[in-house]
C-alpha cells in the first residue's frame, strides 16, 4: 500500500521533540530577562490591516506580504513586522501616558521573500520597545538586555554592531541629493559596495568635503576610535549629534560592563526605514544573518496619533536556535520525562502511584504494557523518544523496577516504599 504524505509549504517547517524543547527553553531564559529588566508582555493578532505596514510606515514592501480579505474586503495581512503592531498598541492603549512604557512580546512573523539558503518565511521573534523615553539611557537600556538575553540563551561569542541613521542623514543635509538618489546610496552603504558608492558620488556636483565624508561611511566600523574618527570628518550639526549620542551610549555600557561585546558601524542603515536614530544588529558564528535586530524610531507612533520617542529590539528566535546548534551549546531542557509502565493487572495500582509521583514534581507518563511486546522494546522507545527512567510495576504488583534508560542500570524496590498507602494484587479493572 503506497502512503501519500503532506508536505509543508516552502519556506516554513514542523518544528517538534527536542528540537521544540529547546527552543521554548531558550524563548523563557530571554522572556525572564526581559521580566528582570522590568518589561511587561502584549500580545498582538497575527493579521492585521495593510495599513498598519504600509509604505508609509517604513515597514516590509508590500510585495513581501501575505495579503487576503475578509468578508467586508478590508485587505488583511500577515504581520511581517511586529514593531509597528506594538506602536499601533501603544498609542491606543498609552495615548495620555507620558512616562516610560515598557513592552515585550514573542510571536511570529510571515515574510514572503524568495527563498535562499533555506531561509524560512515564518520566523519566531521575541521582542522589546520602550516608549515616551528619548534618552540614550533608553537607547544604552535596550543593547544591555540585548547582551543579557543572548548570554541568558547560553552564547559567549558574539557581537553586537551600533550604527546611527542621523549621521547618514546629516550629511544628505549638505549633499543635496534627491530621494531617489539618496536611496539609491543607502542602499549601496548597507551592502558595503564602496565602488558603487564611488561611482554615483562621482558624478554629482557636491563639496569635496562631503564627498570625502560620503565615500568614508562604509569604512567606518570598528571600535569607539571609529566614532572620533567620523566627527573629524564633517561639520554638520545633526551629524555630530548623532555621534554625541552613541559616545555617551557607550559610556553608559560600559558602566554596564558590556562594552566588550559592542563595535560600531556607521555604514549600517537598516532595511526599515521607520529608524531614525540609533540602529544595531547581533552577529554570532554558526548563521550567516542577524540573530537580532534594533533601533530607535521616534517618528512612528506619530503615525498612529501618539507623538512620541520610541526604541526597541527583535530576536530572531529560529537564527538564535541555529547558531547554538552549531556551536554545540546545550540547553537544560525539562525534555527528559520518566515513564511509569504496568502490568495490566496492576492499572488501579499504576494510576495511584502516577498521580502521586506527578503531584510530588515528576513529569511522567503512564504507559499499559502490551503482552506482545518486550521490557526491551519499552526501553529502545524510552531511548528514542527523550524518556530518562522506566518504573515497572509487574504482575504481581508488589515491586517496582526502577530502570535508568541511559546506561542500562536497575534496581528494585517495594512498591510501598515509594507509595506507603498502595494496595497491591487488584483485580484487572
Amino acid at each position: 500500500m503506497s502512503i501519500s504524505l503532506l508536505h509543508t509549504p516552502e519556506g516554513v517547517r514542523d518544528i517538534y521533540g527536542m528540537e521544540y524543547a529547546r527552543k521554548k527553553t531558550a524563548s523563557a531564559k530571554i522572556a525572564g530577562v526581559f521580566k528582570r529588566y522590568g518589561y511587561r508582555s502584549i500580545q498582538t493578532p497575527t493579521f492585521e490591516f495593510f495599513d498598519i505596514f504600509n509604505k508609509e510606515r517604513g515597514s516590509v514592501a508590500s510585495r513581501e506580504m501575505y495579503k487576503f480579505f475578509d468578508r467586508e474586503g478590508n485587505t488583511l495581512v500577515l504581520r511581517p513586522d511586529i514593531t509597528p503592531s506594538i506602536a499601533r498598541c501603544a498609542a491606543k492603549y498609552y495615548m495620555f501616558e507620558d512616562m516610560p512604557v515598557r513592552l515585550c512580546y514573542e510571536g511570529n512573523t510571515f515574510i514572503n521573500n524568495v527563498s535562499y539558503r533555506g531561509s524560512l518565511k515564518e520566523t519566531t521573534i521575541l521582542g522589546a520597545e520602550m516608549f515616551n523615553d528619548t534618552t540614550t539611557d533608553a537607547d544604552a537600556e535596550m543593547v544591555a538586555m540585548l547582551i543579557e538575553c543572548l548570554k541568558e540563551s547560553g552564547l559567549t561569542e558574539f557581537q553586537v554592531e551600533v550604527g546611527m541613521v542621523d549621521y547618514f542623514n546629516g550629511l544628505m543635509e549638505d549633499a543635496k541629493l534627491d530621494e531617489d538618489q539618496q536611496n539609491q546610496l543607502r542602499l549601496l552603504i548597507e551592502q558595503k559596495n564602496y565602488f558603487g558608492v564611488e561611482e554615483l558620488l562621482a558624478a554629482k556636483e557636491m563639496n569635496p568635503a562631503v564627498k570625502d565624508a560620503i565615500l568614508m561611511i562604509p569604512k567606518l566600523f570598528g571600535g569607539i576610535d571609529q566614532i572620533r574618527r567620523a566627527r573629524t570628518m564633517t561639520e554638520n550639526e545633526r551629524a555630530h549629534h548623532a555621534l554625541n549620542r552613541l559616545e555617551k551610549m557607550y559610556a553608559i555600557l560600559s558602566v554596564y560592563g558590556l562594552e566588550k561585546y559592542v563595535t560600531f558601524d556607521l555604514g549600517m542603515l537598516g532595511k526599515f526605514e521607520y529608524y531614525t536614530g540609533m540602529i544595531f544588529k547581533a552577529y554570532t558564528y554558526g548563521t550567516g544573518t542577524p540573530i537580532a535586530t534594533g533601533g530607535r524610531y521616534d517618528r512612528l507612533l506619530a503615525q498612529f496619533g501618539k507623538d512620541a520617542p520610541a526604541t526597541g529590539f527583535g530576536i530572531y528566535l529560529d537564527e538564535l536556535m541555529t547558531a547554538l546548534n552549531r556551536q554545540k551549546i546545550d540547553l537544560d531542557t525539562d525534555y527528559v520525562q520518566t515513564a511509569l509502565l504496568y502490568d495490566r493487572r496492576q492499572k488501579e495500582t499504576a494510576v495511584m502511584l502516577a498521580n502521586y509521583l506527578r503531584q510530588t514534581g515528576t513529569d511522567l507518563c503512564l504507559m499499559k504494557k502490551f503482552y506482545e511486546k518486550t521490557l526491551e522494546d519499552y526501553v529502545a522507545y524510552a531511548k528514542r523518544s527523550g524518556i530518562g527512567g522506566i518504573f515497572y510495576i509487574d504482575e504481581t504488583g508488589e515491586t517496582v523496577r526502577v530502570i535508568n534508560v541511559e546506561d542500562g542500570s536497575e534496581q528494585t524496590v517495594r512498591l510501598a516504599a515509594i507509595l506507603p498507602d498502595a494496595q497491591t494484587g487488584k483485580e484487572p479493572v
